[in-house]
């Protein structure tokens, strides 16, 4: 049954102050001594936080008015005033700024204090503004619906009721993407927040946070949801008692025993989200109308900010989820480059970017090491940074040079761009781990740090280019060559860029983590290094980085000849590699390697006019690569049975784990690569095996 009471409102005291802009008592009436317990001349030149008491919170609550009185605008809290006997006394108090044309007065503060002090909710003008002015704002900034919840519970509790539940569809906190009612309307909903003035463990006990429940028809919750309006009950002791029993709860007899009650529904774009429920316990005014209207109000638009923060939450998820997918799972790199590399993600109101980095072995004993950063934040970004990725790794395996590769990155980014503006910047570099030079090309991407052995950093001079998307000036790729042990530092613009800080001061910051020790230093601890105190950025942007350790082949894996373009000088090459092959312990796989050697330079010797070049490289496997000057690409081809002449790669396809070719600035390099014997599977020779099993 729905009860609506009224009780008398008790009378109240009121106490006016006024108080200079540091936040000093400067004037005051007799009335301090009755509400503050001291006399007139004792209050002057007292400061706010001097007649108040309370918790951190009361202290963050008085520190709220003080800067409201230098700031000039009003604000309302609920303090305690402690007497001298040592009893405290609840009060609200007000700040009201004032312009007086002498003196110091800055502010009036008005001090309310209830003289029955266990008789609370007295002023429905300042339960209004608490719940509809000064707290909303504060909730409205929320965007986890955990959190949101928890902040407007704290809202009701204690200015409207002594204790609150907030409780949604589950169906709204799951991932469904509207709210769903089974067919028997026993809707299950979570309860997300709980709060209660007292503290009083019973509440969060019997009313756990994180239940899940369905309320039976016809109760006051399942009205409130079904019907979208407010319903208020009065329990006595026998109805509470029976909701005890009815729910196998006992301690909900003596919480709700004499208390009144009110269920607000949560109402957004015409769906119902969930609820709140207000109690009021015993002893106090009991819920009439106009609490009704002001809750009903507060309802209204804390169902709002519970639906943005659901569908924040949501596309949040959508586009971690998304982005992680996207992000590689491992990185390789050939024997000696080390690579170590983070993902970090942008603050909770940033969080979803378009960072992505990308660290590619390549035959050769070469690796690509990738940087790049999409413009925008959310889905959209991480889709694009998914396309972008996609399209380079593929760029990357046909073994285009950084700044071509870059140049068809710009035309994909155009193509996208033809509805809504799509930007990128990216840094592509391929380090070649034989002749120790890296080829970098960037795109409107912050310059590389290279960090030599003796610990001297620079940044390096790029050509500069502007974003992909926009176009216009050509791409250039620029040669370095690499000390041998030299760190290779690439990252996003979110390292060394901020709303509060400079990127010139982010650059001279990320300088100093690098010095004299640090090519020693674990790349772990230069991440964690790299990373130091950026996380306590409130409105930080999504960072990506990459440091290699660059280092050469040895030399003595690794073997190079040239010769004259011709048909004679085909048993030389052959005798070069069976030469490497007996000096690696690999002759097992002299037969099949001399017959790719003699297939790949006899298809260079046919095609060439000037000098073939012959390399082999022992790395993670056996890579044989022929280098001649004829810019034409061979290409497989269906061969009929009486062809004598160009089966020469279909052999090569055949015996070869992959094979491939790529441009030079000369001409071509046609490579192939041979899986290593299993007990050189790591890069050691057979003698070393050997010794490793007889210690064993």
């Amino acid at each position: 049954m729905n009860v609506w009471s009224t009780a008398p409102e008790p009378p109240s005291t009121t106490l006016t102050l006024g108080v200079d802009r540091s936040g000093r008592v400067i004037q005051c009436g007799n009335g301090t001594l009755g509400v503050l317990g001291r006399a007139p001349d004792e209050t002057l030149g007292t400061h706010l936080a001097e007649l108040f008491v309370g918790s951190d919170d009361g202290q963050e609550a008085l520190s709220a008015l003080v800067d409201a009185v230098h700031s000039e605008r009003e604000r309302t809290a609920m303090l305690v005033i402690e007497g001298k006997d040592g009893s405290t006394t609840d009060a609200v108090v007000s700040v009201q700024p004032m312009r007086a044309s002498q003196g110091d007065l800055a502010a009036l503060v008005v001090i309310r204090v209830a003289m029955l002090t266990e008789q609370r909710f007295l002023d429905p003008a300042f339960m209004r503004r608490m719940l509809l002015d000064e707290a909303l704002v504060r909730v409205g900034a929320a965007l986890d619906i955990d959190q949101t919840a928890r902040e407007l519970v704290d809202v009701v509790v204690p200015y409207f009721c002594n204790a609150a539940g907030l409780l949604l569809l589950e169906s709204v906190v799951g991932e469904d993407e509207l709210p769903t009612h089974p067919p028997d309307r026993s809707a299950r909903v979570r309860r997300l927040a709980v709060a209660a003035d007292d503290g009083d463990p019973s509440w969060f006990s019997t009313f756990p946070t994180g239940e899940i429940l369905s309320y039976p028809a016809e109760t006051p919750y399942t009205r409130c949801m079904e019907s979208g309006k407010p319903v208020s009950v009065r329990f006595d002791d026998s109805t509470a008692a029976a909701m005890a029993d009815s729910w196998q709860r006992g301690p909900v007899a003596t919480l709700l025993a004499g208390a009144s009650m009110v269920v607000l529904p949560l109402i957004a774009r015409d769906t119902t989200l969930g609820i709140i429920v207000c109690t009021r316990k015993e002893g106090y005014r009991r819920f009439d109308a106009y609490d009704v209207e002001i809750a009903t109000e507060f309802a209204a638009r804390a169902a709002i900010f519970i639906d943005n923060a659901r569908r924040y939450s949501r596309e949040r998820t959508t586009a971690l989820t998304l982005q992680r997918s996207l992000l590689p799972t491992s990185l390789s790199a050939p024997p000696g480059v080390e690579v170590g590399h983070r993902y970090l993600p942008g603050s909770q109101l940033i969080e979803v970017g378009g960072d992505w980095y990308e660290s590619i072995s390549l035959p050769g004993a070469r690796v690509a090491l990738i940087v790049g950063d999409v413009a925008g934040h959310g889905v959209r970004a991480a889709v694009t940074m998914g396309q972008l990725r996609t399209a380079l790794r593929t760029l990357v395996n046909l073994e285009l040079p950084p700044a071509e590769a870059l140049e068809q990155l710009d035309e994909l980014m155009h193509a996208l761009g033809q509805r809504e503006p799509h930007f990128a910047t990216c840094t592509y570099a391929v380090y070649d781990a034989v002749s120790g030079v890296c080829e970098v090309a960037s795109a409107g991407h912050p310059p590389p740090l290279l960090v030599r052995p003796d610990g001297t950093g620079e940044l390096l001079d790029i050509a500069p280019a502007p974003p992909l998307g926009i176009g216009g000036d050509p791409i250039e790729s620029q040669k370095f060559a690499i000390d041998d042990g030299s760190l290779f530092v690439l990252y996003t613009d979110g390292l060394v860029e901020s709303r509060d800080r400079d990127i010139e001061d982010g650059l001279r910051r990320l300088r100093r983590v690098f010095d004299s020790e640090s090519t020693s230093r674990s790349l772990e601890d230069l991440c964690k290094a790299a990373l130091d105190g950026v996380y306590s950025e409130h409105q930080r942007d999504d960072i990506a980085l990459i440091i290699a350790r660059l280092r050469r082949l040895p030399a003595d894996r690794h073997v190079c000849g040239t010769l004259p373009a011709e048909p004679a000088e085909v048993p030389r090459a052959r005798a070069l590699a069976r030469a490497a092959l007996e000096r690696w312990g690999l002759a097992t796989l002299s037969d099949t390697t001399e017959l790719l050697v003699s297939e790949l330079v006899t298809n260079a010797i046919r095609y060439s006019t000037g000098e073939v070049t012959v390399r082999l490289l022992y790395e993670q496997n056996l890579v044989c690569e022929v280098s001649d000057t004829s810019p034409v690409v061979p290409a497989r081809q269906l061969m009929e049975d009486d062809d004598e002449h160009g089966r020469g790669l279909q052999v090569v396809s055949r015996l070869a784990a992959r094979w491939g070719t790529r441009r030079t600035p000369l001409g071509k390099i046609v490579w192939c690569e041979q899986p290593l014997p299993a007990p050189n599977l790591l890069g050691r020779d057979l003698a070393e095996t050997q010794r490793d099993v007889s210690d064993a």
